[in-house]
């Protein structure tokens, strides 16, 4: 049983800490999982958050749940994701309760514009070491540079991203690779 507690206080301590929703907890369920704990390798991480992306559902949650799963299973991956929801569900609680009555104070909004650009820093961060162990290079890093200002710029759907991604992977694996083994 101190196994499900530890996997919920390590997911409880990554929801309670992290500002900015699941790409800015990305980072530091990396390095709770891969650097510190030793629970998956770094490129069955990169894999993980790759699956965890297309579910649907938050990232940090498909994540907890995929990490929890593969350590101790179905209850495991209950109490990974119990423990990365509660500190979010208890604290909007209050912010429901509460923030009604200090939403207009001026301290308080200043405080949440200054958070905004820690908050872009998180999210922008973990992107280099996501990039070197997805295998990203100068060579093809024309790739994420183009799929970024399609999402951005063009407002093309993830979902029509990750779907082109996929017939290519395809396409790469069963032709070119084919044609290399003959």
């Amino acid at each position: 049983m101190k196994q499900y507690w530890e996997l919920f206080l390590v997911f409880f301590k990554i929801g309670a800490f992290t500002f900015g929703g699941g790409y800015a907890m990305i980072p530091i369920i990396r390095n709770e999982v891969v650097n510190k704990r030793r629970w998956l390798e770094d490129e069955e991480f990169v894999d993980m958050l790759a699956i965890a992306q297309t579910m649907p559902g938050p990232i940090a949650l498909n994540t907890a749940l995929f990490v929890g799963n593969k350590r101790f299973g179905f209850k495991g991956g209950l109490f990974s994701g119990a423990g990365v929801i509660l500190p979010s569900f208890i604290l909007i609680l209050l912010i429901a309760v509460l923030f009604t009555q200090f939403k207009d104070n001026t301290v308080v909004v200043r405080i949440f514009k200054g958070i905004r650009p820690a908050v872009v820093a998180l999210i922008a961060a973990p992107l280099l070491s996501l990039g070197k162990s997805a295998g990203v290079n100068w060579k093809n890093l024309w790739i994420p540079v183009v799929v970024a200002l399609a999402v951005w710029q063009l407002h093309v759907s993830p979902i029509y991203i990750v779907l082109v991604a996929i017939l290519l992977g395809i396409f790469h694996f069963v032709y070119l690779k084919k044609r290399i083994n003959k």
